[in-house]
């Protein structure tokens, strides 16, 4: 029987209790509980196709569940609008970073405008943390590099206020010196917002996250301090398939 522990914090900014989630008639969350404490970077780890972007998208009620509860500042908020959802406050950073190809860096940007003059308040937040955007704002996106469409996808959910930050894979095809970058401004971007993270490597989970939940066969298995998991070798192998010393020397994940 798989242990799920709760080592949750009194007032948790994000609270997600039990949710069964179909998409048409599959059954692809069948169980799925975590807490994110305010003021962190918590981390969804699993092996591909655990359920950790349906976790994401039914938070944000891109793909609503059937059952349990989602509260996020106090408030319930399943069954609401992704629209409403995303204007109470929640930012999301999809795997695929969707952003509009044809369109510059800076249209990108206006674009994830709420209200106006969000861009313009968030600008030099932004191109401080990611400065490849603002040499190239005049650029399409599809003239961009892989690494600097990610920033771009990141710095979408930037412009307007969020109190949360949902990022898919902010990793996913990146070289390891714009991992290294990506990493940092995570980091930086945490120190204003909290995130939920949902990464496959381990090395950059366990170097950024404060807490993680594992997601095994759509259900959450196991939660707690990041700094407990990366010294339990058998919990790691067991659920992500991976060694705690390959990630630790940076090999392969």
């Amino acid at each position: 029987m798989n242990a799920f522990t709760t080592n949750q914090s009194p007032q948790p900014l994000l609270s997600v209790e039990n949710i069964q989630t179909f998409i048409g008639q599959f059954h692809i969350l069948e169980g799925v509980s975590l807490t994110v404490p305010a003021n962190s970077i918590t981390v969804m780890l699993g092996r591909n196709g655990a359920g950790k972007t349906t976790t994401l998208k039914s938070i944000l009620g891109l793909t609503p569940p059937r059952e349990g509860r989602v509260v996020f500042d106090g408030m319930e908020i399943q069954g609401k609008r992704a629209f409403n959802i995303a204007n109470l406050g929640i930012g999301y950073v999809p795997e695929n970073r969707a952003i509009f190809r044809q369109l510059s860096v800076m249209e990108n940007l206006k674009l994830a405008e709420r209200k106006r003059g969000d861009l313009e308040q968030h600008a030099d937040f932004i191109f401080d943390l990611f400065p490849d955007l603002k040499r190239l704002y005049k650029l399409p996106g599809n003239h961009l590099s892989g690494g600097q469409q990610q920033m771009l996808a990141v710095a979408r959910a930037l412009v307007p206020d969020n109190k949360l930050l949902l990022i898919d894979e902010p990793s996913e095809g990146l070289a390891p010196i714009l991992i290294q970058q990506m990493m940092e401004a995570i980091r930086k971007l945490s120190a204003t917002t909290t995130v939920l993270l949902v990464e496959q490597n381990f090395i950059m989970a366990s170097q950024l996250a404060q807490r993680y939940t594992i997601i095994d066969d759509g259900k959450s298995v196991h939660s707690g301090l990041m700094q407990d998991l990366a010294q339990n070798e058998e919990l790691v192998h067991e659920y992500l398939g991976a060694s705690v010393r390959t990630a630790k020397s940076g090999g392969e994940q």
